[in-house]
């Protein structure tokens, strides 16, 4: 059975596979007279042909650590990003890109993280590591499948 570490997760480690949404740095903006810095567009959103944005709430049950992946799925016809709407790390995890998943990946996501996955990227269900599983998702909305999931010949073990 493959092991898997845990990496932190940064923008330049996630590029392949999506955006990391987080107020990181100086803010592109000052705005609302000085209260407020603007971290601006920070995600390729794409909800393809006939699709629109969606915002929905989604409520996960936490995992522990060793966590074992046994399927990842993908959206073909857009992204899809997650943010969180709690305070603590998650899981992300991630495989290389192919008409299967490639090697995995995973991230630990710090306070404050989300990310974007971009079109067709395989990732794993989300993945909260404490209560609440708490988070907005913006995704496609549309009349097309937009989801194909992939059971792992081999689970996967995802470790600290």
């Amino acid at each position: 059975m493959q092991h898997i570490q845990i990496q932190p997760l940064t923008a330049e480690a996630f590029a392949p596979f999506g955006d990391v949404l987080e107020a990181a740095g100086a803010p592109d903006k000052i705005i609302n007279l000085g209260k407020c810095g603007r971290f601006h567009d920070r995600a390729r959103l794409d909800f393809g042909p006939g699709g629109r944005a969606g915002l929905s709430i989604f409520d996960a049950e936490p995992r522990d650590l060793p966590y074992r992946l046994d399927l990842v799925e993908r959206h073909p016809e857009g992204s899809q990003a997650f943010l969180p709407m709690h305070a603590h790390p998650w899981l992300v995890i991630v495989a290389e890109a192919g008409d299967t998943p490639g090697a995995i990946h995973a991230f630990r996501a710090a306070p404050g993280q989300g990310v974007n996955f971009h079109r067709g990227t395989w990732h794993g269900v989300l993945t909260p590591l404490h209560a609440p599983g708490l988070f907005a998702v913006v995704d496609r909305i549309g009349d097309t499948a937009n989801l194909q999931e992939y059971p792992l010949d081999a689970p996967v073990i995802i470790t600290d």
